[in-house]
């Protein structure tokens, strides 16, 4: 494969490298302890009202889970994030100086926001290896990238990441042979290359097994603290294993938020998704 096709099939598999250059992140001012705010976000599309009034804050280093049916406004909240959406009304900052509104996609990913979304997209004709060290890529172009010798701190880098997403062992596998838990973990190491702040995760356990859901949780787990995280999950199994906090969202806002147990005895939430006559013992909310 020459040159131009490499490139031309890179940039076409992937929505995570965007031009596969990576500026540097501006200064993050998060001195009040919150690294999201979403206060009053109001989107709507064909008279439709996707969100609702939103107010979201997020906590520096909080691992958080948004739960709820389809059509309560999980992805546009994430496309508000990001910048894929803007809100008719609204403020959303990242830390205190960063007014999400006045950024583009990419001024947002290069601010430290990086998604993951529920499909795996990864280059499966390259090793681990190189999906990290294109996922690490700066300024170079993806053919330098490639052929280039990594050097020992790159390398370390590399190291660190398959430690913790555990493909060490995979790292000059092909990334088409990987189960689909693993493609999972591998497009969440290439996301933490760029050194991202916030991580919004988008369905990570769907099509799993109960084994990759169980090492997923503990990935998850361990990102909290260094990394804030965002993730939408419909297996309440798993969010149990992974949320202090639940915002559950109904109608494009926040109908109640709190531990998993406080949000499944919460009348307004047992109300509006099971119906007053359903014994709260049964109540699952996504």
């Amino acid at each position: 494969m020459n040159k131009k096709s490499l490139n031309k099939k890179l940039k076409s598999a992937s929505p995570l490298l965007k031009d596969f250059e990576a500026l540097p992140q501006p200064d993050l001012d998060t001195n009040k302890g919150i690294i999201l705010y979403l206060e009053g976000i109001n989107v709507s599309f064909d008279n439709f009202k996707a969100i609702n009034d939103l107010n979201l804050y997020i906590k520096q280093g909080e691992l958080r889970c948004i739960i709820g049916p389809n059509g309560a406004g999980k992805t546009t909240m994430m496309d508000v994030i990001t910048g894929k959406t803007k809100p008719q009304a609204g403020t959303a900052w990242f830390g205190q100086k960063l007014n999400l509104l006045t950024m583009d996609e990419p001024q947002i990913s290069q601010s430290g926001i990086g998604r993951k979304f529920q499909k795996p997209t990864v280059f499966e004709a390259l090793t681990v290896n190189d999906n990290l060290m294109i996922a690490n890529a700066g300024k170079k172009t993806v053919w330098h990238t490639l052929r280039h010798r990594v050097n020992k701190i790159e390398q370390e880098q590399i190291d660190e990441i398959l430690l913790l997403i555990g493909l060490m062992d995979m790292r000059h596998k092909y990334a088409a042979i990987l189960s689909h838990g693993q493609k999972q973990w591998l497009e969440l190491g290439m996301l933490l290359m760029q050194k991202p702040q916030l991580l919004l995760v988008d369905e990570p356990v769907a099509g799993m097994t109960t084994q990759e859901m169980d090492k997923t949780a503990e990935l998850l787990n361990s990102l909290a603290g260094k990394h804030s995280l965002i993730v939408v999950e419909h297996d309440m199994d798993f969010v149990r294993q992974i949320a202090k906090t639940v915002s559950v969202l109904h109608q494009g806002s926040i109908l109640a938020e709190g531990n998993m147990e406080q949000v499944q005895n919460n009348p307004k939430v047992i109300e509006v998704y099971l119906g007053q006559s359903t014994t709260r013992r049964n109540v699952n909310v996504a």
